[in-house]
């Protein structure tokens, strides 16, 4: 089959890894990939056969189905980038972590074209299943594609014909599971300070033993500092899904905030010098606390020494 990938992030290069494997003939459009830090995109899309498009229309003019794994304030852009120049009864699977009216207003954009817009939601980390990462579907063609995606290679359940559930099922989620990687990282950096990290451990284990507190924190230690500034995204679209129910997204809009307080602390060179496979990840979730709260000591002596002159 012919498909494109709007966006060539973590999620489109593995997708994209997986569907060349198959045989599949794949395009790809970023962003960033014409920039001087789309040098690794660039590189991966020869090594594994891709096609990289010089624009969204050039990326999905030919294609059966077009992915889009953007970042979640594009989600709208996107799907309006691509939607004249999809070929007629092809699909647009729009996997991206947007609130339901997001996804709305994409399926909108699309609607206007010769496309068939598709809801995704992705419903936990991509890398460990790859393609095969579960994935719930919505809208009126979501029962149409279903087949389609199977055969590529992935592991779809339609959620519903009506747009706008499975990403309110992914967003409530989200308010869960990216609410916890923010409070582990503020709560074991704080007991690293107060050094009672290991009292706290041992209090959490005895609370919930079939957690392995010491490996999920370094994971979510990792996945937060790599890729902070995407999940701050989604967060704010999940803060939007909370406040359409008529709930004040206090946690949601906090997680947001904590999220892009450690993608900037990784900016700044905090956790070490971006490579080309990412930030080096440590088995210890103490050495990127630690590092925080160099981090921290480091800026208030600078402020104190201002205050004194």
């Amino acid at each position: 089959m012919n498909v494109s990938l709007i966006g060539y992030g973590e999620v489109g290069r593995i997708l994209a890894e997986d569907l060349r494997a198959a045989d599949h003939a794949v395009a790809a459009f970023d962003l960033k990939h014409r920039s001087p830090e789309g040098e690794a995109m660039r590189a991966h899309a020869r090594a594994h056969g891709v096609t990289l498009a010089r624009s969204h229309s050039d990326a999905v003019r030919r294609c059966e189905i077009a992915v889009s794994a953007v970042t979640a304030s594009q989600t709208v852009a996107a799907a309006q980038a691509c939607a004249g120049a999809l070929p007629p009864g092809s699909f647009f699977l729009d996997f991206n972590s947007a609130s339901p009216g997001a996804k709305i207003a994409a399926a909108e954009h699309v609607a206007r074209g010769a496309g068939r817009y598709v809801e995704g939601a992705v419903m936990t980390a991509v890398p460990p299943y790859r393609i095969k990462v579960p994935l719930l579907l919505g809208g009126p063609h979501a029962v149409t594609v279903e087949p389609l995606l199977k055969e590529l290679g992935f592991a779809p359940q339609v959620a519903s014909g009506r747009l706008g559930v499975a990403s309110a099922t992914k967003m409530c989620r989200s308010v869960m599971i990216k609410g916890l990687e923010a409070l582990v990282i503020e709560s074991f950096t704080a007991a690293r300070h107060h050094g009672v990290e290991d009292a706290v451990l041992a209090s959490l284990r005895e609370t919930f033993p079939a957690l392995d507190w010491e490996k999920q924190a370094s994971y979510f230690f990792q996945r937060v500092i790599e890729h902070g500034r995407r999940r701050s995204e989604e967060m704010r679209e999940a803060a939007v899904t909370v406040d359409d129910a008529g709930l004040r997204p206090w946690s949601a809009a906090g997680t947001a905030e904590r999220q892009t307080w450690v993608a900037e602390l990784a900016d700044h060179g905090v956790f070490g010098e971006r490579g080309q496979a990412g930030f080096a990840r440590s088995s210890d979730w103490r050495v990127e606390a630690d590092r925080i709260l160099d981090h921290l000591r480091g800026a208030q002596s600078a402020q104190d020494a201002v205050q004194k002159k």
